[in-house]
């Protein structure tokens, strides 16, 4: 029987294991073929122009922050119902954050929570808003994308989740930018391709995209063309010195290894079977969960979206049922079950309500206060689905 004591697991096979070896006994263990050929696979499953890897979604939030412009003294719009990292990798790059509301029952922020966060804005300097599609659901990213335009903001989108989702209709494909001006990966152990630790930035832009690759490695450049001390960089003759460098603006080490590349190069290269199979769970898990209504019911798929499901999230009415979350969690455990609770809202953080005060958003303590995310990853089966509801069905049990 499949171990369903956590919410998300990374799965490992043969061809995973023979990527990382020959990365291991070759000649490159970091900024080598494998970090290339990641990229040029990520950039044509998603359709961008630019994929730039780094070493984790974080980074791929702050790097895209910068690199579009983003600025001490400019503020971005974060829905509150999201991981740390979309808030925190923006104020570690000098920027303001505005949390917006989520609609209660999908934990998306939709066009008429972006208006109202920026009626608060106050007449702060609003430079993006970022999108978060939560569990690998959007929420019409063609009507955000209208609203900002019409706003002046830029769209960034925290794609973490969302590898491998389609919207439109299957007209598109979240990483393809066609409603952003970038979009940010996660490609952490329990999301549906693992590097270990790894981030990208997917972009149509020619100019973003080579911003980043600057950032990604301090802000050091070695192309001649843009050295701006020419006393230093070039010998007689006009050639440039083999061992100089500039650094135009500074950055961190955002660099992802081969090693973590080659693992993620070969996943991704079965992203298409993951997806199918999460769909597969999802299904399954959408028939059964039917039974415990209306106590339990699943989030609501997102009309003309095909997601990449990351999570199996429910919506649990505890006080009906006469329990508490913690209460129903322990006795999952106790039953085999991990579960888990994405998210707490950023703005409930010590450090946001010492920043910006108490704050009221319905939509997020609404969808907070009922979700619950169940075991969701490609080793399991419907047999599986069926041992979480049953083991659901008896812990909501008075």
């Amino acid at each position: 029987m499949t171990a369903l004591d956590s919410y998300g697991r990374h799965v490992v096979d043969d061809d995973d294991v023979a990527a990382v070896e020959q990365v291991l006994r070759g000649a490159f263990l970091t900024s080598g073929p494998a970090v290339e050929a990641f990229e040029a696979e990520l950039a044509d499953q998603v359709g961008a122009r630019h994929a730039i890897v780094c070493n984790s979604g974080t980074a791929a939030l702050y790097l895209a922050a910068r690199a579009a412009g983003l600025d001490d003294g400019q503020s971005v719009i974060v829905p509150s119902v999201t991981f740390l990292a979309t808030a925190s990798a923006n104020v570690l790059a000098g920027i303001d954050v505005i949390f917006a509301d989520v609609n209660p029952d999908t934990g998306l922020m939709e066009e008429e929570h972006l208006r109202e966060a920026m009626t608060r804005a106050k007449g702060r300097r609003v430079g993006a808003v970022y999108p978060v599609h939560l569990a690998g659901q959007v929420a019409d990213p063609a009507r955000l994308k209208a609203c900002a335009d019409e706003l002046g903001l830029s769209v960034i989108e925290d794609a973490c989740h969302a590898l491998g989702t389609q919207y439109g209709n299957g007209a598109h494909s979240v990483g393809g930018c066609a409603h952003s001006l970038a979009a940010c990966f996660s490609f952490h152990p329990v999301k549906t391709i693992a590097m270990g630790e790894g981030g990208a930035v997917t972009t149509q832009s020619d100019e973003l995209a080579a911003h980043v690759r600057l950032l990604r490695n301090h802000g050091m450049t070695r192309a001649a063309g843009e050295f701006a001390n020419a006393d230093l960089a070039f010998a007689e003759g006009g050639a440039p010195n083999p061992w100089y460098y500039e650094a135009p603006e500074i950055s961190h080490n955002f660099r992802a290894s081969d090693i973590n590349c080659a693992l993620g190069l070969s996943q991704l290269r079965k992203l298409g079977k993951a997806i199918a199979t999460r769909g597969a769970l999802m299904a399954r898990y959408r028939k059964q969960v039917a039974a415990l209504s209306p106590t339990v019911r699943l989030v609501p798929q997102t009309p003309g979206t095909t997601p990449g499901w990351h999570l199996c999230t429910v919506l649990i009415d505890f006080a009906g049922a006469g329990l508490t979350r913690s209460v129903v969690m322990q006795r999952l455990k106790s039953r085999g079950i991990g579960t888990q609770v994405h998210y707490i809202p950023v703005h409930l953080q010590p450090f946001y309500r010492k920043r910006y005060g108490e704050l009221q958003l319905p939509g997020a303590m609404g969808y907070y206060e009922r979700t619950l995310s169940l075991p969701l990853f490609v080793g399991m089966t419907e047999a599986d689905v069926d041992t979480v509801v049953d083991a659901l069905a008896q812990s909501l049990k008075s």
